[in-house]
């Protein structure tokens, strides 16, 4: 994060690779890494966990958490600099209005 608190993702493709290196990877299959870790990052956030494991969102909750994660992954896909307040609100909102549960622990800020 910059300190004017705009968060920079990006995939620094001048770093040492051997020789034998082959071709980069596909925007498509970077895409799916992408998702792919904000999925894992999302199932060790112990608040969403709860929700999901306690169906506070209802019997779909589980699908709800995946709708969150991909909603993550479209806000950073939509543009090259980002504010943490929007992503701290999308994360916030989602867990409120979906999951039906109020975060007030600072993991969203974490």
């Amino acid at each position: 994060m910059r300190e004017d608190g705009i968060l920079e993702c990006g995939i620094n493709n001048h770093s040492s690779l051997p020789s034998t290196h082959k071709k980069p990877d596909s925007s498509a299959a970077s895409r799916d890494r992408f998702l792919e870790g904000i999925t894992v990052l999302l199932s060790r956030w112990h608040g969403l966990q709860m929700a999901v494991q306690n169906q506070w969102g209802g019997l779909d909750s589980f699908q709800k958490s995946q709708q969150l994660a991909a909603d993550v992954f479209s806000w950073f896909i939509q543009s090259k600099a980002h504010r943490v307040e929007n992503l701290e609100n999308l994360l916030h909102e989602s867990m409120l209005l979906s999951l039906n549960t109020e975060i007030e622990d600072g993991s969203i800020e974490e």
